[in-house]
């Protein structure tokens, strides 16, 4: 068995903290503010394959309608109160499915 296997690698308690911080940062109408934890938990996992793809779903899901907003013709002041409910839904449905995911893992990388 080499070093690599036997190693278990966590994710940085700034990933996992920002990774349930998107959702909760959305749901609170707080979700321009979202990009800075969803930037951390971006970047924090791009080493991770595992944890890469959670990431990049939230990441497209929250751009989406950042996109929307930035574009829109008649956009209101802040992005909570123009981001369509199912959008939010989707930002929050995904970033907690993200988050979870790492404490599954780290349970699954324990156990070996």
């Amino acid at each position: 068995m080499s070093d690599r296997e036997t190693t278990v690698r966590h994710a940085p308690r700034a990933v996992v903290v920002s990774a349930w911080a998107v959702p909760i940062m959305v749901a609170g109408q707080f979700a321009m503010l979202a990009v800075v934890p969803l930037a951390i938990a971006l970047i924090g996992t791009l080493r991770d394959t595992r944890l890469r793809w959670g990431a990049i779903a939230l990441t497209a899901a929250y751009a989406t309608p950042l996109a929307l907003w930035a574009i829109g013709p008649d956009r209101a002041q802040s992005l909570s109160k123009d981001m369509h409910p199912v959008f939010a839904a989707l930002i929050v449905a995904v970033g907690v499915a993200f988050a979870v995911s790492f404490h599954v893992l780290r349970r699954k990388r324990a156990h070996r």
